[in-house]
């Protein structure tokens, strides 16, 4: 029984991780995509590696951490409440993913063992307090430092550095040989392709940044209930990411890359850079960065910003549809709310008044 129980726990835990695959890919490779830096395949395949690489490396203290420190007994860890605990991230991420939203994984997984520490009375909240502080903060700092960019300096960086594309692909491929290589393609400038090159590189890093925090999402229950070792966990939860990657994930692309916001080459970086900076420093505070949360905000920020800068005769200045969606922005922000919800309060009433878990 207790084996039949640990596979349905690693399939509940894969299911999770390729929901994750699919709600975190956008954020990361979303405005590389929409700025036609990297296609959506090329994009599934560096999540999938760069989040491996982190969950693999740092990850595994994140599992630790999550399983033993936001609930005071972790005993609350059993096969079965951890199944239920997975189960509920899993259906409330599918949510998001089926509406193009990519919701935040460590919200919702947050919100789910909360729901489990609230039902059995073991909840600590001056740990939940410092989360959800954070969380409140974190979105705005994102959102007001891409709107005076976007509304004061985009337009002097824009002229710097110009990083629009230009016609034609950045590379062919020379198959002349036996094996393939690839040319920067001859309209392609130096500073396009260093634009390129970083914008991709930061995406790289919200990957890694993303395995160093959202492996415990789908594995640190399990792992906690002391039935899973770390590296088999990591090892399900990593392809069940690179598969959610290559396949729900082409909708939060499309989301994030294009849907709230036109996205040329230099916005992308402003975007990247931003969001990667805030969840690095929210990474070494040792809180679980909802960077999806912050991602969508800079990009609404920077969208703002720049249609409504000071217009003058000579400049050419986006009006607010041209830059910034309201309808697509309104059900960003109503999902990932909703879908944390989802998971915290499906958590809550099974533990609570279902008898066969005994809280």
């Amino acid at each position: 029984m207790v084996e039949l129980l640990l596979v349905v726990g690693v399939l509940v835990a894969m299911f999770v991780a390729y929901n994750i695959g699919g709600s975190t890919t956008g954020p990361a490779f979303g405005p590389a995509v929409g700025a036609g830096a990297i296609s959506k395949t090329v994009a599934a395949a560096l999540m999938g590696v760069f989040f491996f690489v982190g969950a693999w490396t740092i990850g595994r203290n994140v599992v630790t951490k999550l399983g033993t420190e936001l609930v005071v007994d972790p005993g609350v860890f059993t096969l079965e409440s951890s199944i239920a605990v997975l189960f509920f991230i899993g259906v409330a991420l599918l949510v998001g993913n089926v509406f193009g939203v990519p919701a935040s994984t460590s919200m919702t997984a947050v919100g789910a063992i909360a729901g489990l520490g609230l039902a059995g009375g073991v909840l600590d909240f001056a740990v939940m307090g410092e989360i959800l502080t954070w969380w409140v903060v974190s979105p705005i700092i994102g959102f007001w430092v891409s709107l005076i960019i976007g509304r004061y300096f985009y337009a002097r960086l824009n002229r710097v550095v110009a990083m629009e594309r230009s016609e034609g692909s950045l590379f062919d491929v020379d198959r002349s040989g036996a094996v393939p290589i690839p040319r920067v393609h001859r309209t392609t400038n130096r500073r396009e392709l260093a634009g390129t090159i970083t914008v991709v590189a930061i995406g790289c890093l919200m990957a890694f940044s993303s395995g160093t925090s959202n492996i415990a999402n789908a594995v640190a229950p399990l792992v906690g209930s002391g039935e899973l070792a770390m590296n088999p966990a990591i090892v399900f939860g990593g392809v069940a990411v690179t598969i959610g990657a290559f396949t729900i994930a082409r909708r939060t692309l499309e989301t994030m890359g294009s849907d709230i916001t036109e996205l040329p080459l230099t916005a992308a970086i402003v975007v990247a850079t931003v969001s990667s900076a805030l969840v690095v420093f929210l990474s070494a505070l040792g809180i679980p960065a909802s960077f999806v949360v912050i991602a969508t905000m800079s990009i609404i920020g920077l969208g703002w910003g720049r249609a409504t800068r000071p217009r003058t005769a000579s400049s050419d200045v986006p009006t607010a549809t041209d830059l910034f969606n309201p309808a697509t922005t309104v059900r960003i922000v109503l999902m990932q709310n909703v879908v944390p919800a989802i998971a915290t309060l499906g958590a809550y009433l099974t533990f609570r008044f279902v008898p066969a878990f005994g809280f």
